[in-house]
């Protein structure tokens, strides 16, 4: 039984499995091997380096990647939008704020626009924007979104796109570190998933060995939703979408402490010494964005591993409807 969906047919891919544009975590190797594992990698543009951009494509070598981008931040860097269309990506994903002053140029160079929502407003405004495809990010994924989980906001935004727009194509993250997710979220009405947590925890991301087993050993009760980790880098991300992170000592010391965090010698040293312990693996003392699949997380493997094992699984549940958890 081959995953044959909308959304393969759309992207011209053999899976229907994305990787998401996680910031500087997902580069061009990572992205590459999910393509040539036959999902879809996208790069993350995160918050705008244009130099890092540039090498990111150039890791990705031949493959047919695309990128995305946290819209509210691109609007104070809007060139990077032509820096990254003239990569000609396989698609570009817009996150975090209206598309409306990118989407005509994503979809007048001919490449297929990707709107991640978080709540059915968003999608209207994707819709009108002339989204090719949805993304609908339920709360349990890690980094940042809203309080919808996956579960209730995947079908309720299947139902109104049937209805509203039935060639957008509709695609469920926050969650999904398996098959049992993949096939859920077809299920659900998604045709394909974007995942996040679990290609993290792959060969290829961009992500210090320390920080890795901090993930393997965590549950998934182990995360939280905070603003602590953009208060300490001086991101001002609009007040409805927190962080879900890792619990660890500098989350746990600092939440609920933020304003106090955000004083100006406060954060400088608190920002030196986050910086530093990302850099040496120092898993308590910086932040580690992830999902509540975290739980689901106990190893790091190849990208196209992970692929191929996702999409094995959820062909035998869909199948025989036997693998459920033991």
């Amino acid at each position: 039984m081959a995953l044959h969906t909308r959304l393969t047919q759309r992207l011209g891919i053999e899976h229907p499995v994305l990787c998401a544009p996680m910031g500087f975590v997902t580069g061009g190797k990572l992205a590459a091997a999910v393509t040539a594992a036959g999902g879809l990698g996208l790069i993350g543009g995160g918050y705008g380096d244009a130099q890092w951009l540039e090498r990111e494509f150039a890791a990705a070598g031949n493959g047919r990647v695309g990128c995305g981008f946290i819209t509210w931040s691109l609007a104070k860097q809007p060139q990077l939008l032509q820096q990254t269309l003239a990569h000609a990506p396989a698609a570009l994903m817009l996150s975090f704020g209206a598309p409306e002053p990118f989407a005509a140029a994503v979809k007048a160079a001919g490449v297929c626009l990707i709107c991640q929502v978080q709540t059915l407003a968003h999608t209207r405004a994707a819709v009108a924007s002339g989204a090719d495809i949805i993304v609908a990010q339920g709360s349990e994924a890690g980094g940042h979104g809203q309080s919808r989980t996956t579960f209730t906001l995947v079908p309720e935004i299947a139902d109104y796109l049937a209805k509203a727009a039935p060639e957008t194509v509709l695609v469920a993250a926050g969650g999904v570190a398996d098959g049992r997710g993949l096939a859920a979220a077809l299920v659900l009405g998604a045709e394909g998933v974007l995942v996040g947590s679990r290609f993290m925890m792959s060969e290829e991301a961009l992500v210090p060995a320390g920080l890795h087993e901090a993930v393997v050993r965590a549950r998934g009760d182990a995360t939280i939703r905070t603003t602590v980790l953009d208060v300490v880098r001086k991101l001002e991300w609009p007040p409805e979408h927190t962080g879900r992170a890792l619990r660890n000592r500098f989350v746990d010391t600092w939440h609920g402490r933020e304003r106090e965090l955000g004083a100006p010698d406060t954060v400088v040293r608190e920002f030196d010494r986050y910086t530093r312990a990302r850099e040496t693996g120092d898993m308590d003392n910086t932040g580690i964005f992830v999902g509540e699949a975290a739980g689901l997380l106990n190893d790091v493997r190849p990208a196209g591993d992970i692929v191929h094992d996702m999409v094995a699984q959820a062909e035998r549940i869909l199948t025989n409807r036997r693998e459920l958890p033991r």
